[in-house]
């Protein structure tokens, strides 16, 4: 199986597990409603926002459509990117890690798309697929919905903390979803493993240019000349 063949799958696989769940989420869960799947460490908790991973907000409705807008064109620049990457001598497992920041952004693409068309408000109720009187906003407009949340530990922070001091801290607050722990993923594996892989990439894409503006010399034609010096 080529590559970006393999980079296709692993988008669809993401996709697939990101949206079944949260169709079952917002069909089966009113907004706010939770359950324990280990213990209180590890909840299904319901909610939707506007906004960046994680829960975070992004200047109200204006934000909203420039970032839904700014996510399709960055999800062409990376289908690009990964297209490129296809065709050179670079590790699956890099491509793979680009995959997953592409899916991640495609499937809250999806919901900020698409969800509020297709499902009604969840406020109060469960939602309904397809309801008769149309969904609650309009393309681009709806909500991402975020089912993850991991109350590990709590407590007040000590009174010698400026600003926080005395105040209660929970650890881990935002609440998220699969897309956003596939970019996550993405994002730390490439620091992590392929930090030096993505340094010898800027480097290339920078020689190439310089060779098709001709400002430099070509790697084959550099070392001929080294040769005959010598």
């Amino acid at each position: 199986m080529s590559k970006i063949k393999k980079s296709v799958l692993i988008v669809f696989a993401v996709l697939l597990v990101d949206q079944i769940l949260k169709f079952w989420i917002k069909t089966t869960m009113a907004l706010g409603d939770e359950f324990p799947v280990i213990g209180k460490w590890f909840m299904i908790h319901f909610v939707e926002n506007n906004g960046m991973a994680f829960g975070f907000e992004f200047g109200g409705e204006y934000g909203k459509i420039f970032l839904s807008l700014f996510r399709i064109v960055a999800v062409f620049g990376i289908g690009w990117y990964i297209n490129n990457l296809s065709k050179k001598e670079v590790p699956m497992g890099f491509i793979a890690c680009v995959s997953l920041i592409m899916a991640g952004a495609i499937g809250n693409i999806i919901d900020s798309a698409f969800y509020g068309l297709i499902f009604n408000d969840s406020y109060g109720q469960v939602a309904t697929l397809f309801p008769e009187g149309g969904g609650y906003a309009t393309f681009l407009h709806g909500r991402v919905v975020d089912m993850f949340y991991f109350p590990m530990f709590s407590g007040v922070y000590p009174d010698w903390i400026p600003f926080a001091g005395g105040s209660e801290f929970l650890f881990f607050r935002p609440v998220f979803n699969i897309a956003d722990s596939s970019i996550t993923i993405g994002i730390f594996s490439i620091m992590i493993f392929y930090r030096k892989q993505f340094s010898e990439l800027e480097n290339d894409e920078s020689t190439e240019q310089k060779i098709e503006t001709g400002t430099a010399e070509e790697p084959e034609l550099t070392a001929k000349n080294d040769s005959l010096e010598n």
